[in-house]
């Protein structure tokens, strides 16, 4: 997939680990690909130097759901989704880093409710890998907006999945290529420079 991919200064990279709670990697029928890929995709991240991100979706008291999420949660958030419920932190398999980017969003996307884009320039990225459960949603949602804020945007196919595998597999190979890039978890060391 990296054949037409150009190399990417890490200085000016990041990965964003969108949405690997516990609750949400439950949905799929097995977690471990997914995992492993986010894994290969953070080692080379931090090796290269880039900057790490993590979103989840988490709603604190007092948080309403709003938009397509209140329609995904039926407009009450359930016990697992609360911000201090173990099923609502990032899956130990990943766990953030000292210095990392960590943000909670109350919409699918990973801008609209954070300051995600103002921590990101912050540090000079102009580059986003993506990698997130699920392809349809987060993944979906957020490169679409950071499309329109003019970051290059890059799918970690892999690093990805959807409940809907059919789905998955359309948006990997047929949706995402019309506008942005997309490669394996396996590729971003030889394209971070």
């Amino acid at each position: 997939m990296t054949s037409a991919v150009q190399p990417v200064d890490s200085a000016h990279a990041a990965l964003l680990v969108m949405d690997f709670e516990p609750f949400i990697l439950g949905r799929l029928p097995d977690d471990s690909a997914v995992v492993g890929a986010a894994q290969r995709a953070l080692g080379a991240a931090r090796a290269a130097g880039a900057t790490v991100g993590y979103v989840r979706v988490a709603f604190a008291d007092g948080d309403k759901p709003g938009g397509s999420m209140a329609r995904r949660v039926g407009g009450t958030v359930p016990p697992q989704m609360h911000a201090d419920a173990p099923t609502a932190q990032v899956d130990t398999r990943l766990a953030p880093q000292q210095g990392d980017i960590a943000v909670r969003k109350i919409r699918v996307g990973a801008f609209s409710t954070t300051d995600l884009h103002e921590q990101l320039q912050q540090r000079g990225v102009d580059t986003l890998f993506l990698a997130g459960v699920s392809t349809s949603a987060v993944v979906l949602s957020t490169a679409r907006a950071a499309l329109d804020l003019d970051y290059r945007v890059i799918v970690v196919a892999d690093a990805c999945a959807d409940r809907n595998p059919e789905l998955h597999e359309a948006l990997i190979g047929t949706v995402y290529p019309q506008t942005l890039e997309v490669v394996e978890s396996g590729d971003l060391a030889g394209l971070l420079q």
